[in-house]
């Protein structure tokens, strides 16, 4: 496997929900739906992270897992893990992709499109309907 030369880094800003997925499998969610996921933490690191309450968490990945930092009042608290997911939700997400606009004829056309196929026998009135207009 080729070596990471780019630093990949996500910080997640709370206040955060804390909650303990299994042994070593620990999430925290923000307010805006933004969400970390990390598992394989350390061993010692369920103390720590029981009594937690980040204001912020940083994921760095590295090459063989990733970098946690936890922000909390006391400092920054490091912990590593073995996998660390970041899930961070686009507000408007499809007005943003370059997606096909219809035309009000061309909605007209897959409104009846769609309307027919519902119908009983529908399906081969389009299969004749498409035959006749040299498709």
């Amino acid at each position: 496997m080729g070596r990471m030369n780019m630093r990949m880094q996500r910080i997640m800003r709370g206040p955060l929900e804390q909650r303990e997925l299994a042994p070593g499998a620990w999430t925290w969610a923000a307010p805006g739906g933004g969400e970390v996921l990390i598992r394989g933490a350390d061993p010692g690191a369920a103390e720590l992270l029981r009594e937690a309450v980040p204001s912020a968490v940083s994921v760095d990945w590295l090459e063989d897992g990733a970098l946690v930092t936890l922000s909390m009042a006391s400092g920054p608290r490091p912990l590593r893990a073995r996998v660390a997911v970041t899930h961070e939700p686009l507000a408007r997400l499809y007005e943003t992709l370059p997606l096909a606009k219809l035309d009000p004829r061309a909605r007209r056309f897959w409104r009846r499109v769609f309307f027919l196929v519902r119908i009983p026998g529908g399906r081969r009135l389009l299969k004749l309907l498409a035959r006749r207009t040299g498709a």
